[in-house]
């Protein structure tokens, strides 16, 4: 069994371990944060600053894989979850009765949390795990490694010493300091690939009323404007969050972190205002997002891996900007395959990364593909906008099969070009449009004049 050592106590390096050690790898985690999710979720998410983690008070909807990850591999860490409010929400329930079932469609299913929640149940059970050791409040400060043709790393150093492992698992995050590391070590320097996303996110955090209204009924969750986005996440324990989303280049930003500015602007959307007409609780302020960037980091290139010993997983390997939310559910899919060949990774770590490229790589690619379209109609208007592709967002709110290819491509199951591609796609799409000769794309969000009536001069 390979001893290893995890650097980074988030939600990729808890899974990390918690999955290695439940098949018997030894495994130490080190964190330098001296504070672990747990005790108290209202009080971590609320009063817990972490300047490393701004995404942590951002809202999350955790995509299939995390679900069927933690089913396969750690069913006690998915029933907490739910114990501790998470929500199953089946992309079929929109239409109230489910279609005839498929193979597959029961993973079709987004979990509605907060992030403290997925962090706190893993945190217990990665505490629970005999195999595993986290240390809290040690910092990481350089890798241990021999000479060789890659060099490698056998280990790592920490405040009072040093530690040593068969494989070491970067879990540091997206500012991860490894590849400055080991480009200081005389190692060839790792292949990143970096887009900035120049889309900036506000979010504020509501609690329906214990004695209010309790649902919006049927409404859409997001809404757009041609220069805004506009979302709600509901989430565990009576909470969800509303985001809106600009460009950073949008000179009227900064003034959407006023509470009431914010709230004015976000009931133009008629997704939000759905929401916001159950008078719920605000439990926040306007929490600001920006410098936001997709990132690849690869420790491997054209000549084979750059080092050895030496894996990443999570932000540290891939992070991309949180639209599509596809961190945490990549994250953990890599977990679970580093988990189930970890004395080969250990050993060679070449086959680790032909499969985060080949698994992993094109959905970052996607992202950064939207990302670029997102950022040019938010900052300069839309362009003109295939009415078929417009078409098809709309038709799957009212056809399951169109509903079903949306949905195998929001958790990551299929590339869009194979779940839209169908013949059967394409026949039910060509009927809605029949069914609706007048439909042309739009916007339901405000117009700008609207939208500047609302800022401060």
């Amino acid at each position: 069994m390979a001893r290893v050592a995890v650097i980074g106590g988030g939600i990729s390096g808890l899974g990390t371990a918690l999955l290695l050690g439940r098949r018997g790898h030894p495994v130490t985690v080190f964190e330098q944060d001296t504070r672990q999710a747990g005790g108290n979720v209202e009080r971590d998410f609320f009063h817990w600053p972490r300047p490393r983690v701004p995404q942590a008070v951002q809202p999350h909807s955790l995509l299939a894989p995390v679900r069927t990850v933690l089913r396969a591999e750690a069913p006690d860490v998915y029933a907490d979850l739910l114990a501790r409010g998470a929500r199953e929400y089946h992309e079929f329930d929109w239409f109230g009765e489910h279609p005839p079932y498929r193979a597959g469609d029961e993973d079709l299913v987004t979990l509605r949390t907060r992030r403290i929640v997925l962090e706190a149940a893993l945190s217990a059970a990665v505490r629970r795990e005999p195999t595993v050791e986290v240390r809290p409040g040690r910092r990481v400060h350089g890798l241990l490694h021999r000479a060789g043709d890659p060099p490698w790393v056998t280990g790592v150093r920490v405040d009072r010493g040093t530690h040593r492992a068969d494989l070491v698992v970067d879990a540091t995050g997206r500012r991860s300091p490894i590849p400055a590391w080991l480009t200081a070590a005389g190692c060839r320097p790792p292949v990143v690939d970096n887009h900035r996303a120049r889309i900036a996110y506000l979010c504020r955090w509501y609690r329906l009323r214990p004695d209010g209204p309790r649902d919006p009924g049927r409404v859409k969750t997001g809404s757009a404007a041609p220069f805004a986005l506009g979302g709600v996440f509901p989430s565990d324990n009576d909470t969800f969050a509303v985001s809106l989303v600009l460009s950073t280049r949008d000179p009227t930003r900064a003034a959407l972190t006023d509470p009431a500015v914010f709230e004015a602007a976000a009931r133009h959307f008629p997704a939000i205002a759905a929401w916001l007409a159950l008078d719920p609780q605000p439990c926040s302020t306007p929490l600001a997002m920006a410098g936001l960037d997709n990132r690849w980091t690869a420790l491997t290139d054209e000549a084979g891996p750059v080092v050895t010993g030496l894996v990443n997983v999570g932000d540290s390997l891939l992070h991309t900007n949180p639209t599509f939310g596809h961190g945490a559910a990549l994250g953990l899919r890599a977990a679970q395959h580093l988990a189930a060949h970890a004395d080969d990774i250990a050993a060679d770590p070449a086959g680790y990364h032909r499969w985060t490229a080949g698994t992993l790589r094109p959905w970052y690619d996607a992202q950064v593909t939207a990302d670029h379209a997102d950022a040019h109609r938010l900052a300069a208007g839309p362009p003109a906008t295939d009415r078929r592709v417009a078409a098809r967002a709309a038709c799957a709110f009212d056809d399951p099969v169109v509903m079903r290819a949306r949905a195998q491509v929001r958790h990551l199951v299929r590339p869009a070009d194979e779940a839209y591609g169908t013949d059967e796609v394409e026949r039910h799409l060509t009927a809605w449009l029949a069914a609706h000769p007048d439909f042309a794309p739009g916007h339901d969000g405000p117009t700008r004049d609207q939208w500047e009536a609302l800022i401060p001069g």
